[in-house]
């Protein structure tokens, strides 16, 4: 089996490329950023996994125009590749932000809130999806749409590495006001799930959700990582409209807090992971999402 990876450079490619090769599966990182990446491109391949992104940016400082550049027309022009070569499977690695913003219950592949505004980032790989889900797939071929949520593993850096500072410092975390339940994603669950969709041809092309098992509140964070760090944990509830007046604020001044980082630390969004599960029929991931977690989170000691 060989499995061309674009975006191998980024958190995700690098952790599929050192999966894959531990499980004795060729690979080849491709580069979009080299203009001749369509005559490097093994077309006799077995697979082509897309991670290549321009990835959401909380501070909000990327032009809408470069997520359509990246997330959309890049992924249109692979598919095309896709569609004229041999290989049999395409993995593209949307996001549940194409679908939902915000999350009311339980996010499945069904039920997407299409109310709700999309971020430029969302509208970019919703229109990705719908590109290629409107194209032909020849016969033989197999076509997933992976929507995975929030990644993370060892070396991952962003608001794991953020909350984790905050704690080891001896930092109170000034927002357990806020409820909320999370779903993650580990980047040992992700992988193991892209291999067994690769092992069973019997798996249908389709859009799969990709989350752990169990969701997590943040305030269950904060204490994960106080135990992972060896760090008593400590919680304040301070007034949510407090909080929510200061990161407005934090919007004009450019503050550490402004109300998109808010909003990604104290909202809920919980996915469904059960349609893969069922159609690999397996009942949990290898990893629960506090193991995952806690395999994240002692990697930052380090």
């Amino acid at each position: 089996m060989k499995i061309i990876i674009t975006g191998n450079t980024g958190f995700v490619g690098k952790n599929l490329m050192n999966f894959f090769n531990k499980k004795h599966v060729e690979t080849q990182g491709l580069s979009l950023r080299d203009l001749s990446w369509k005559a490097d491109i093994d077309k006799k391949a077995d697979c082509i996994i897309h991670l290549a992104a321009k990835a959401h940016d909380i501070d909000n400082k990327t032009l809408e125009e470069e997520y359509f550049d990246v997330n959309f027309g890049l992924t249109k022009e692979v598919f095309d590749v896709f569609i004229k070569s041999d290989i049999k499977d395409f993995f593209f690695f949307s996001s549940v932000k194409a679908v939902a913003d915000t999350v009311e219950g339980m996010l499945t592949e069904e039920n997407q809130f299409k109310t709700v505004l999309l971020t430029a980032f969302g509208r970019s790989k919703s229109n990705a999806e719908t590109y290629i889900l409107n194209q032909k797939l020849p016969e033989g071929k197999r076509l997933f749409i992976i929507r995975p949520c929030m990644i993370h593993g060892p070396g991952n850096k962003g608001n794991l590495n953020l909350l984790y500072k905050i704690v080891e410092k001896g930092i109170p975390w000034p927002l357990a006001a806020f409820e909320n339940q999370r779903s993650f994603l580990s980047i040992d669950n992700l992988s193991f799930l892209v291999l067994e969709m690769l092992s069973k041809p019997e798996i249908k092309s389709g859009i799969y959700n990709f989350a752990d098992d169990e969701p997590i509140s943040t305030n269950q964070l904060i204490k994960i990582i106080g135990s992972a760090s060896g760090r008593k944990s400590k919680l304040w509830s301070i007034s949510p409209y407090l909080i929510k007046g200061l990161a407005k604020i934090g919007n004009k001044m450019k503050l550490p807090l402004n109300s998109e980082r808010l909003k990604k630390l104290t909202e809920s969004y919980v996915v469904s992971n059960q349609k893969i599960k069922t159609a690999l029929n397996i009942n949990n991931l290898p990893l629960s999402a506090e193991e995952g977690l806690l395999k994240t989170i002692q990697s930052f000691k380090k």
